[in-house]
């Protein structure tokens, strides 16, 4: 073995340990401070536990089934059929993944709460003197889980179509297959590697979803906010054991779902050249199609607007009627004359943007140790560590690292973190691990090698080569792992409200307290500035 050779694997072998550290080494932890003690038979023998963890299952599976509902038919729609405004809508279809989750959850109890402008509207045209709805309970949930997770599905859906082999499906219709069959027996086949992903970020993240339960569960009770409650009743025992349960639904979840992309498909996918576009040649199905498209992207938007004039409604003008009487910016105002007002936004922009750095720091290393043909025993561990963190759930991982770094043993790796302003960030950090990291892996993937050598025969040294030459040709997924970790940070409330401290309280925190002491107006309005930036991120990030 070479000097090099050997620098390599001590690289990879530092790397290996230190992710071990971050991600492994607190779930292990957790896992072994449940086998002691009696929580584990007090988990068992509670039947509200177990309630919990099965209404987290099926909250979950029904999630996937509404994404995919609503997902699946939305990209055949755009990406296959060609009617008016079908690039802009196909955008604005998207719109969902600009709001982050607590905003989003807020904005549907502005809108479609009991005492939002859709329920006093329907109130008020029917004459009711209740509000016709409260929105609680699983349906509200699943509601909010629809709206916010079928971007998935649409997106990973017109993915996979648009790299389908065109010849495929006219071989199919040439031996006498008819459209469904063809559907059927082709289409759907050759997106099962796309459905499968699809489906595994919609279980997750509904596995893991704390907002959408906090907010309008009510009696209803997932295992998420049971983690939550346990921790605040001081319960952290009975807390780890539900964290431990939680994440072992988690992996048997993802191990079931991948077996499900099969391998087999991979093979089948030929040139990738998608089929064409079907016109829509009559003019009455055209302006339908155009029509219908325009009225779901108005629906979309609700959340978004009417956040935007809730933000606007001064304190206690709107009590009774169907849409505020004034708007003003004169919640804005309050935000800008009261420093302290702004310290939870300057703190999760700080943090976002440190542990956004320290993630792609991370990933650039892996990258470029996993690309020097290193060993299969040392690159199956690296990505398999960056890609864990998405696997489980955010509550799982606060849990476990507020446990980890409660006691100081440095001979253990474990130092006294909690109640610092450093742990949330680090938390960050593991969170947006797999955004970043499987970014960055599939940028060096597409670099093609010749190009560092012919910079290293023009006398470049590594370091060198490397600024010049790699990361500009990485720039690209740099700026879509890290836009996407950005934005996770900056809007994250699962992890916050476990971790967070007053000296480092983020924008979400915040949001929440304002409902608390009901300064609507100002809570709308973070909200509002968190889209924004927000959408500028994700913006800057596409167009790069």
């Amino acid at each position: 073995m070479t000097a090099r050779e050997r620098g390599r694997v001590l690289a990879a072998a530092a790397l290996t340990l230190l992710l071990a550290w971050l991600v492994l080494y607190p779930i292990l932890l957790v896992g072994v401070d449940a086998a002691h003690g009696d929580a584990i038979a007090a988990f068992a023998r509670r039947p509200g536990e177990w309630q919990a963890l099965w209404a987290s299952v099926w909250i979950s599976l029904a999630s996937v089934a509404l994404a995919a509902a609503i997902g699946i038919p939305l990209a055949f729609l755009f990406e296959w059929l060609e009617f008016p405004g079908r690039k802009t809508l196909g955008s604005l279809i998207a719109l969902p993944a600009v709001l982050p989750p607590f905003v989003g959850v807020i904005a549907f109890l502005f809108l479609y709460g009991e005492s939002g402008f859709v329920a006093r509207a329907v109130q008020q045209l029917l004459g009711l003197a209740e509000p016709p709805w409260r929105l609680q309970g699983a349906g509200a949930i699943l509601l909010v889980h629809a709206y916010s997770m079928y971007v998935y599905f649409y997106l990973f859906t017109r993915a996979g179509l648009a790299k389908l082999d065109a010849s495929m499906l006219e071989a199919a219709q040439a031996l006498g297959a008819g459209p469904w069959v063809t559907l059927r027996r082709v289409t759907l086949p050759l997106l099962r590697p796309s459905l499968a992903g699809a489906a595994l970020l919609v279980f997750m993240t509904a596995l893991g979803s704390f907002s959408a339960p906090y907010v309008f569960g009510g009696g209803f009770r997932v295992m998420t906010t049971q983690i939550v409650a346990s921790k605040l009743n001081g319960e952290l025992a009975l807390a780890t054991v539900e964290t431990v349960a939680l994440a072992l639904v988690a992996i048997v979840a993802l191990a079931l779902i991948r077996r499900t992309e099969g391998s087999d498909v991979l093979f089948a996918l030929g040139k990738g050249i998608a089929p064409r576009r079907r016109q829509l040649r009559r003019p009455a199905v055209r302006g339908l199609a155009a029509a219908a498209g325009w009225l779901f992207a108005f629906v979309l938007l609700l959340p978004h607007l009417t956040l935007l004039l809730v933000s606007l409604v001064p304190y206690g003008t709107w009590t009774t009627e169907t849409l505020p009487p004034q708007v003003s910016l004169v919640n804005y105002q309050r935000l800008l004359a009261e420093p302290d007002r702004l310290a939870p936004l300057l703190n999760s922009l700080w943090m976002a943007a440190a542990s956004t750095a320290a993630a792609i720091a991370i990933a650039l290393a892996a990258g470029a140790l996993v690309r020097r043909r290193l060993p299969w025993r040392w690159r199956s561990p690296i990505e398999t560590l960056i890609a864990l963190p998405w696997a489980l759930p955010g509550t799982v991982f606060a849990i476990a690292l507020a446990a980890t770094f409660a006691v100081h043993e440095p001979l253990a790796l474990r130092w006294v973190l909690v109640g610092t302003v450093v742990l949330l960030p680090l938390a960050y950090v593991v969170r947006n691990l797999p955004l970043t990291g499987r970014a960055v892996l599939a940028g060096f993937g597409q670099i093609d090698p010749a190009l560092e050598e012919a910079a290293a025969s023009l006398g470049a040294g590594r370091w060198t080569a490397f600024r010049r030459v790699t990361l500009p040709l990485l720039k690209p997924a740099l700026m879509a792992g890290g836009s996407l970790a950005f934005v996770a940070a900056l809007g994250d409330f699962v992890t916050s409200i476990v971790l967070y401290t007053y000296d480092n309280r983020p924008i979400s925190i915040e949001i929440m307290s304002s409902l608390r002491v009901n300064e609507i107006g100002v809570a709308a309005a973070f909200g509002v500035i968190l889209m924004l930036v927000s959408a500028a991120v994700l913006g800057v990030g596409a167009r790069r």
